[in-house]
């Protein structure tokens, strides 16, 4: 295994994305509740340029919601759900990226016969 514990090159990667988009999507956030904007509501309510992206972005977190569990179920991880409710009070741009590196771990671990993804613990 190329780093300590299963945080492989590519996990890095995703859990610098994850960072990266929790960031991101807050710092627009921060500024749109300093400038009193209705937040929400501006989803919902401007032009079809905004409401295709809205539509992109909730069709996008739905088909993530649904590849969380199922490949969750399928490698055995335990609590991947959370990220699904954690997705709305956060960022989909946080939590698919922290699913990613949390699977590529599980996958690196299990792979390396350490933690529970392989029934065994590390010494």
């Amino acid at each position: 295994m190329s780093l300590s514990r299963g945080w492989t090159p590519l996990a890095l990667v995703y859990l610098g994305l994850s960072i990266g988009g929790i960031a991101i999507t807050w710092a627009f956030n921060g500024l749109a509740i300093a400038q009193g904007s209705a937040w929400f509501g501006e989803w919902f309510s401007n032009g079809a340029a905004t409401q295709s992206l809205q539509w992109d972005l909730v069709v996008l977190a739905t088909a993530a919601s649904v590849f969380v569990i199922v490949e969750s179920r399928r490698i055995g991880m335990r609590r991947a759900w959370v990220l699904v409710p954690l997705s709305l009070l956060t960022a989909v741009a946080f939590t698919v990226p922290l699913f990613l590196a949390l699977r590529e771990r599980h996958l690196a671990l299990r792979r390396s016969g350490v933690g529970e993804a392989s029934g065994t613990t590390a010494p």
